[in-house]
């Protein structure tokens, strides 16, 4: 099986929607009447960057040539907190963000990445469409940050090791990971036992060449695309998180668009961020076989050892307080790792 590259994502990114064919006039040549940028963390051969490209392309075609996406990928613009930060004064118009690092803005912004809640892609995906989305998305406006409708699945994540695989909570103990700078994730990993340090995905293959550090957690496609196998020997597929990207603007600049492009710019990057999740899905089923014959040795982990650590320690019951119980009922109702 051949591995994936740029071209077989691109492959996989053609099945969205093609790109609308009205137009009243060529957009070649004319200048934007609005240009943003728009930073995340990815590299640029990862399917989340694609379809990014994909919706500014659509974007560009309906506007006429009126609204220019200009997408920077791979820490172009700053890590995931410079970013944040730079959208909350309104020195940037949007980033896509992962919804661990909102956490440290609101904590109610991580809480789908509550260690081992979700069994499933499918069922993540449902909460976050819905009213667990909802409470979330509410949350960040109060915030001061405008955020689209729809998130983008980044997936369940794995735990790599130059060291050891991890098979059980006891593996754990005294671990040196990596981990973003999100509290609830540090907070997991030191009530398992493991000595977690939070950095930013740009520092991450240097602390792993080094040594500063003996594993990571990510899901497959950042393993596979930030080419993690070259300083990892094992994968252990624990599905401890799952997690996503919220798209957020800057509400003074988002307000300078006129309403409908405000809402063609929205439409276009909902619909990729929905036909991202058939990326995901899709890249799991072959990257496991690909990491593996760069070198990568896989085994698998039960949640329920995991879980009940967890519990044990009060990890469950110390963040349903920090969430709220509105917040903490609503994930229970749709994830069925707490039922």
């Amino acid at each position: 099986m051949t591995n994936p590259s740029r071209r077989s994502f691109l492959r996989i990114a053609a099945g969205a929607a093609s790109l609308p064919t009205f137009m009243a006039m060529p957009s070649i040549g004319r200048a934007a009447s609005f240009t943003f940028k728009c930073g995340h963390d990815l590299p640029s051969t990862h399917p989340v960057h694609m379809r990014l490209e994909e919706a500014a392309a659509r974007i560009k075609t309906e506007s006429q040539g009126q609204f220019e996406l200009q997408i920077y990928g791979n820490n172009q613009l700053g890590g995931d907190t410079d970013m944040l930060g730079q959208v909350r004064s309104g020195a940037l118009e949007m980033a896509l963000m992962p919804d661990v690092i909102l956490g440290t803005l609101n904590p109610v912004a991580s809480i789908s990445g509550v260690g081992f809640a979700f069994n499933t892609d499918e069922e993540a995906c449902k909460a976050m469409d819905g009213e667990l989305g909802a409470h979330v998305r509410a949350a960040l406006n109060k915030s001061g940050l405008m955020v689209m409708d729809k998130i983008w699945e980044n997936g369940f994540r794995q735990i790599t090791s130059s060291v050891h695989p991890i098979r059980s909570p006891e593996d754990l103990r005294g671990f040196k990971i990596r981990v973003p700078v999100a509290p609830l994730w540090l907070s997991m990993f030191k009530t398992l036992g493991a000595a977690p340090a939070a950095l930013n995905f740009s520092e991450l293959y240097s602390a792993l060449q080094t040594k500063v550090v003996e594993g990571q957690e990510n899901p497959l496609s950042t393993i596979f695309t930030g080419k993690l196998y070259e300083v990892q020997k094992y994968c252990s597929i624990t599905n401890h998180f799952w997690n996503g990207y919220w798209m957020l603007a800057s509400p003074r600049l988002w307000k300078t668009l006129p309403n409908d492009l405000q809402q063609l710019v929205a439409k276009h990057l909902n619909q990729s961020a929905i036909d991202l999740r058939s990326d995901v899905a899709k890249l799991n089923s072959s990257l496991e076989k690909s990491l593996a014959e760069k070198g990568m040795a896989f085994n698998r982990t039960e949640p329920a050892p995991f879980r009940q650590a967890l519990a044990k320690a009060g990890f469950y019951d110390e963040w349903s307080k920090k969430f709220g119980q509105e917040a903490w009922s609503i994930l229970a109702r749709n994830a069925h790792g707490l039922g």
